[in-house]
């Protein structure tokens, strides 16, 4: 299934450091429902050693799409949380030459029975973030969509806060859009996407309480991508709230980002 990626390349912005190229650089790209703000913290670390960094922003909660173009100079990395791997464009993912993926996965719906009830929940999803006369009311069917739909990934063990979603955002139109076209994206995922660059090193960030990214997921992407370092945090859940991971994640490109 294809689908028509709604970020636009922007302009080129210039590397600091007198005007040399950055040693590194680096484009992060948040999950379901997220926003770039959430890498901030991860851009003042970077931005300390020197690096360039630069957050992608899908557009959630009424801010403007953006996607960095890739600079000239430095080891190209891509960071990515959760599905963010997904929402990237093949002709940028292929020129990356390190990949850290947090909370990540290839395939979203397994095999078998639970991808079948899976699959119907995504499309009981899709179909609830119809456009509704009451913006409250939309927000709270999809919020109880979600529910839904958390449920049966989690068997057999629920989750007992809701993560952030499309009730926690504004549901105006476009954000709608964007939601149905990432439920659409998570319903055909069946590899890493186009474009993935084949044995460059990787790091794959696992969170040991992740609700939403299930073990036989993560081992899934372990098979696929043989030459990846994990690093496994047992406390933490599939937004990594509690156990931020941006140190041990900016040691390893420094260990592993000499070109």
């Amino acid at each position: 299934m294809g689908f028509a990626d709604p970020l636009s390349p922007q302009p080129a912005v210039t590397p600091g450091l007198a005007g040399l190229p950055a040693p590194l650089q680096v484009i992060a790209m948040h999950g379901w429902a997220g926003t770039a703000a959430g890498w901030d913290p991860w851009r003042a670390e970077a931005e300390a050693r020197g690096w360039l960094w630069r957050s992608g922003e899908r557009g959630y909660g009424g801010a403007a799409p953006f996607l960095p173009a890739w600079e000239p100079g430095g080891l190209r990395v891509v960071i990515s949380h959760s599905m963010g791997l997904h929402l990237l464009p093949p002709s940028l993912l292929a020129a990356a030459e390190r990949v850290v993926l947090l909370a990540g996965f290839g395939r979203f719906v397994p095999a078998g029975r639970q991808g079948r009830q899976l699959r119907v929940a995504l499309a009981g999803m899709n179909a609830g973030l119809a456009e509704g006369p009451d913006p409250q009311e939309t927000a709270h069917r999809a919020q109880v969509l979600l529910r839904a739909f958390l449920d049966l990934a989690a068997q057999p063990d629920p989750p007992a806060l809701m993560p952030s979603g499309p009730a926690d955002q504004p549901v105006g139109a476009a954000a709608r859009q964007r939601l149905r076209d990432d439920l659409a994206r998570l319903e055909a995922s069946e590899d890493l996407p186009a474009g993935f660059p084949e044995g460059v090193p990787v790091l794959l960030v696992e969170a040991g309480d992740d609700r939403i990214v299930a073990p036989e997921m993560r081992e899934l992407l372990r098979q696929r991508l043989p030459q990846a370092e994990r690093l496994l945090l047992p406390a933490a859940g599939h937004a990594f709230l509690s156990t931020p991971p941006q140190a041990a994640v900016l040691q390893w490109l420094e260990r592993t980002g000499s070109p």
